[in-house]
């Protein structure tokens, strides 16, 4: 009994090592110059597919971001959801 419940846990820990919730955290910076709009969904967290289509809709229309801060234009993105997600994000 004792071997099976150690290897339930050893089997517990490696399903969390490996899992996407784990990996999100150590996620790369995404360009938001650059990232289509499911890739800024999939990225940021608290932002969906509407607002991360909204971010790429108001990127064309300005020639790109300059600064992380004009996503403060977006519907539906405030101060906090934009430090929640200023870590994530880069501009090149």
């Amino acid at each position: 009994m004792k071997t099976y419940r150690r290897l339930l846990v050893l089997l517990f820990a490696t399903v969390l090592a490996f899992s996407p919730i784990t990996r999100a955290a150590d996620a790369l910076p995404i360009n938001i110059n650059t990232a289509t709009a499911s890739q800024l969904a999939e990225a940021l967290d608290g932002v969906g597919a509407v607002r991360a289509a909204a971010m790429v809709l108001l990127r064309d229309q300005m020639g790109g971001f300059t600064s992380v801060d004009q996503l403060l234009n977006v519907s539906g993105i405030g101060s906090a959801t934009l430090e929640r997600i200023r870590a994530s994000i880069v501009l090149e």
